[in-house]
């Protein structure tokens, strides 16, 4: 094998190793199971509800997610919204588990959930 190419399969994996050791915890299916048991619940319930009288809202939380990466931006984003519903969330969480789920969480939960929410083909005009 060529010794430019060992290089540089060798420096993938020792930069992929470092990233994974970096980056810290990880947000999975089932996270907050023994802090919150009730935590993804919660956030299913309140979005599918949002989600199923407003299809927008998936696009939203979904910028919503992202955009932390604009925070310098000078103009700001109107495409974003869902605040009110984050906020109801985080309501809701506070009242179960106070303190536990951080609101970067709820907003990737949110646009986890909303993005799963199954529209009726009636309401989309399939």
């Amino acid at each position: 094998m060529n010794t430019n190419l060992s290089s540089f399969l060798i420096s993938i994996v020792v930069f992929g190793s470092l990233l994974r050791v970096f980056h810290g915890g990880e947000l999975r299916k089932h996270f907050y199971k023994d802090s919150c048991p009730l935590a993804e619940d919660i956030v299913k319930e309140i979005i599918w509800k949002y989600v199923a009288s407003n299809s927008t809202l998936p696009a939203k939380f979904l910028r919503m997610h992202f955009q932390d990466c604009f925070v310098n931006a000078t103009t700001p984003n109107l495409s974003v919204g869902g605040f009110d519903v984050i906020d109801e969330v985080k309501t809701e969480l506070e009242k179960t588990c106070p303190g536990v789920v951080s609101c970067v969480d709820i907003v990737t939960l949110a646009a986890r959930d909303s993005v799963s929410y199954k529209v009726k083909e009636a309401n989309v005009g399939i």
